[in-house]
Parts: C-alpha cells; sequence; structure tokens
C-alpha cells in the first residue's frame, strides 16, 4: 500500500508561483511512477505531469510545458510540481498519484491517489 498526502495548494494572482508537494510513504516504492492530475468540475481529470521514482521519465501536458516543472527528492520521500506563471485556467483541485512500473498520462492507469490540494489563480 502507497499513501500520498499533498499540499501547497492556494489562491494566487495570474502570474504567480507555487509549489505543490506530494508525501509518499508506505511499501517499497522504488520502481513507481508518480503522476500529477488536475480536475475542475466542468472537466474529467486531466494529465499534467509525471516522473518516474528514479527521476527518469518526465513528460508535461502541452498546457503546462515550460511553466510547470515535476522533481522528486528521494531522501524526502517527496514529489514535487513547481508551477510558475500561473494562468486562471490552471485553477483546479490538483492530484498526486502514483503507480507500479511505467509512467502514464492516463489517470485509471494509477492505483494510488491523494485526497488533493485546491489550487485557484485569480485574474
Amino acid at each position: 500500500q502507497v499513501q500520498l498526502v499533498e499540499s501547497g495548494g492556494g489562491l494566487v494572482q495570474a502570474g504567480d508561483s507555487l509549489r505543490l508537494s506530494c508525501a509518499v510513504s508506505g511499501r517499497t516504492f522504488s520502481s513507481y511512477a508518480m503522476g500529477w492530475f488536475r480536475q475542475t468540475p466542468e472537466k474529467a481529470r486531466e494529465f499534467v505531469a509525471h516522473i518516474r521514482w528514479s527521476g527518469i521519465n518526465v513528460y508535461y501536458a502541452d498546457s503546462v510545458k515550460g511553466r510547470f516543472t515535476i522533481s522528486r527528492d528521494i531522501a524526502k520521500k517527496t514529489v514535487y510540481l513547481q508551477m510558475n506563471t500561473l494562468k486562471p485556467e490552471d485553477t483546479a483541485v490538483y492530484y498526486c498519484a502514483a503507480r507500479p512500473g511505467h509512467t502514464s498520462v492516463v489517470s485509471d492507469e494509477y492505483d494510488y491517489w491523494g485526497q488533493g490540494t485546491q489550487v485557484t489563480v485569480s485574474s
């Protein structure tokens, strides 16, 4: 079993930055893939970024490429999503997810999810 706890969301203005954190605990996850997704009431859950725990296979959705950076700190067992130049359309609940094996942009392929953290960007 893997437990994920997100933090770092909040209310910011357009152009600001936020860093989301996802603390990971539980069974050995050295071979896991980690993803960030986001969801609004109007849309289905949307892929944002993924990374292997080893640090490889970093990939971003086109909508965030060049503005968001996913990373992980092995010692702290934490995955981060650095979000810069935030836009109102980035407003959503952001979720951290984990799955054994390869990375994926498909939310249904992830086995473990955090509770989500709200990010609101005002214009």
